[in-house]
Formats: C-alpha cells, structure tokens, sequence
C-alpha cells in the first residue's frame, strides 16, 4: 500500500500521507523543531507508525 500519494486538489499536489492533509514536508520537519517520533505520533494520532517511516523513505 503507497502510504505517500499526491493530488492535486490537496495541498496543491505536493506528497501527503494517504488519507489526510499532512504533508511529507511537515513530518520531516517536526524532528528539526525538537518533536521526537513518539510525540508525533501522539499528537497526531490519525497517523501511523509506517506513514512517518514513509515519510522519511520518500
């Protein structure tokens, strides 16, 4: 399952995580402001372990 698509009716086309309106970008730079894996994933509890390990693959 691709867990990173792109529409371009979200977010103007730019990689998401299927199924929401987070974008690659912002999960890749959460990290450089200090939130670990853990606190994303509880602060953003719509999201999967393997969407932020997609999110770094990609």
């Amino acid at each position: 399952m691709e867990r990173v698509v792109f529409n371009p009716k979200i977010l103007n086309g730019k990689p998401i995580i299927k199924g929401t309106r987070v974008s690659v970008k912002f999960i890749l730079e959460l990290p450089a402001g200090g939130t670990d894996q853990d606190d994303l994933l509880k602060e953003y509890n719509h999201l999967k372990k393997e969407d932020v390990l997609a999110a770094l693959e990609f």
